[in-house]
Order: structure tokens, then sequence, then C-alpha cells
């Protein structure tokens, strides 16, 4: 079974930053990603990077959060700048590879206007 464990979160100012991090089972060329779902949206994609480093961002978030890996530690986070009141949503660690996906519980970020 592949789990992913997944911490971080909380309320924030606007302006202020969190980091979240996931730990995920060791899947050879798996990408990692993050994606968040606000109330009443559809979950979409915040972020991932691949096994080789390259990454991807939504465009309402690049230049404020980046995304990063620790292959040797099965560790994944997502650094949160800059965060706005459009940011609150929940989060869910995603690991993919094919057809396979796999998906965190979930974690709040509430952002404070």
């Amino acid at each position: 079974q592949v789990q992913l464990v997944q911490s971080g979160g909380g309320l924030v100012q606007a302006g202020g930053s969190l980091r979240l991090s996931c730990k995920y089972s060791p899947i050879i060329f798996s990408t990692m990603g993050w994606y968040r779902q606000a109330p009443g949206k559809e979950r979409e994609l915040v972020a991932d990077i691949t096994s080789s480093g390259t990454t991807n961002f939504a465009d309402s978030v690049k230049g404020r959060f980046t995304i990063s890996r620790d292959s040797a530690n099965n560790m994944v986070y997502l650094q949160m700048d800059s965060l706005q009141s459009e940011d609150t949503a929940v989060y869910y660690c995603n690991q993919r590879l094919g057809s396979l996906t796999y998906w965190g519980r979930g974690t709040q970020v509430t952002v404070s206007s």
C-alpha cells in the first residue's frame, strides 16, 4: 500500500508564510505535487515536481510558492510566501506515475485578510 503523510497548514495573516510537508512512498520516477480545493471549487494543481527536478506552478502562485523534494528521504515540500486570502483551501499532497495516483489526507490553510 502507498501512503502519503502530510503536515503543516494552519491559520496565517495575509502576507505571511507557511510550509507544508509530505512523506511519500519510494516509487521510482514518480511525480510529486500539491493540489488545493476551496469551498465550492474544483481541486486544482498548485505545483508539481518530477523525479528529475523539473517544476511547474499555477499562474496564481508563481513567484510566491516554491516546491522542492528531498528524494533521499522521500519528502516533498511546499513553501508558501506572501499568502493571500484567495489561497485559503484544503491542500493535498499527490504522487503519480502514469495512470497511478495517490493522495494525502489534506490539510487546511486559512489566510485572514
